[in-house]
């Protein structure tokens, strides 16, 4: 089976914990690849041409800004693309968690022009892209631990597509209507 063949297979519900459907289930298709490239084009069409006072939105007091939520999704994807390179070289090693809320509070995301917030955001997708691209065949299904789970690269590549369109609805129909 060539690495097409094997990204062209989602993760069976035995590759991540049951948390992850939340966003595995929201990935249409069984080319993983594309979809996490054509995910860029679709995110970045929406950031466009918004304004600072649309980075700033929160659509309740209590809610992230949307320059916030972009810091959180680039955040988020870094950690497990770091996650699907460890566990995809055969590192052993158990992968600590994360608290997002702490991520966020500690990074001043609010401060930072949201054109930046997009290019990081390119530059952390085109780099995860070329991460998955190179995996061979063998990384794909490797098994590792990470938050006291275990966890596939692929089901990782799948959860990272799924985190980032679950946030992308949330812009959609909160901040950006």
């Amino acid at each position: 089976m060539s690495t097409t063949a094997t990204t062209s297979f989602r993760p069976q519900a035995s590759e991540y914990a049951p948390y992850y459907d939340r966003y595995i289930s929201l990935v249409s298709g069984n080319d993983i690849l594309a979809t996490l490239d054509e995910q860029r084009r679709q995110t970045v069409l929406l950031l466009s041409g918004r304004t600072e006072s649309d980075g700033d939105l929160r659509y309740a007091p209590d809610k992230w800004s949307l320059k916030e939520v972009l810091g959180h999704v680039n955040d988020t994807e870094r950690i497990m693309a770091y996650r699907a390179l460890r566990i995809a070289r055969g590192d052993a090693t158990p992968i600590e968690g994360f608290e997002q809320d702490d991520y966020v509070r500690n990074c001043p995301f609010a401060r930072r022009p949201l054109a930046d917030l997009i290019e990081d955001y390119i530059a952390v997708r085109r780099a995860t892209l070329a991460l998955f691209r190179n995996l061979d065949e063998a990384a794909w299904t490797r098994l590792g631990v990470a938050n006291k789970n275990e966890v596939t690269v692929r089901a990782l590549a799948y959860i990272i597509a799924g985190h980032e369109l679950h946030h992308r609805r949330i812009l959609e129909d909160k901040y950006l209507k």
